[in-house]
């Protein structure tokens, strides 16, 4: 069978390896990046009517100030964010499947203007419409050495890809002449670009969801 690499820091990484083995899939795990939070100071909740987050790591990493906002409601970019908001003790939350522009539209459409979006060092630009936006960055993404990638690959394997960021370092890893002999599923289209050309196939589910990542990925191991 095809293994599926999964590329994703942890915990992450161990969610989507825990999902794959109950489709039956073999494993093999690689995470590129690791996440550490980084000192913030965490603003007023009063200067803001809602809170964004389009990361799990922003949850999981923000720490003690984070608790400051759980009066506000909070959007989350994926089941993931919000899954790790509850766990912060959020109990008003709603969830988008899709990325962070579908998102801030929700925000406008409820009504809210003032947004605190907590999230890494390194974000996917977020089209604000009437929103005011005040970005705080909590955490970021440490690159890995990649020397273990070239160690799993194997005719067949299939690549799956997490974030642009994933897929710029992957694209970095695989030489041009060799990817044809892989796949590549991404979550997203700006991640499945970012992994360049040449691929035997490429593909992103038709919503950024790990489950849906991990459907394709069964179909490609059949």
């Amino acid at each position: 069978m095809r293994p599926v690499i999964i590329l994703r820091p942890e915990p992450g990484a161990e969610e989507t390896a825990a999902r794959a083995l109950t489709l039956g899939l073999t494993v093999r795990l690689c995470p590129l990046f690791e996440a550490r939070a980084v000192a913030w100071t965490a603003p007023a909740a009063a200067q803001f009517d809602a809170l964004l987050l389009t990361s799990a790591q922003a949850a999981r990493l923000a720490g003690p100030q984070l608790a400051a906002y759980r009066n506000l409601p909070a959007y989350a970019v994926g089941g993931a964010t919000a899954r790790a908001l509850a766990a912060q003790g959020f109990d008003s939350i709603v969830s988008g499947d899709q990325d962070g522009n579908a998102i801030a539209a929700r925000i406008a459409a409820d009504g809210h203007r003032r947004v605190l979006h907590l999230g890494g060092r390194t974000v996917a630009a977020i089209a604000q419409g009437p929103l005011s936006i005040q970005r705080t960055i909590i955490y970021e993404m440490v690159g890995r050495a990649g020397a273990e990638l070239a160690t799993l690959l194997q005719p067949g394997a299939v690549l799956l890809i997490h974030s642009p960021r994933a897929g710029q370092k992957v694209a970095d890893l695989v030489p041009v002449n060799l990817r044809d002999q892989f796949h590549i599923v991404a979550i997203s289209p700006a991640a499945l670009s970012a992994c360049g050309d040449g691929w035997a196939s490429a593909e992103t589910p038709d919503r950024p969801d790990d489950e849906r990542m991990l459907a394709l990925a069964a179909r490609l191991c059949e």
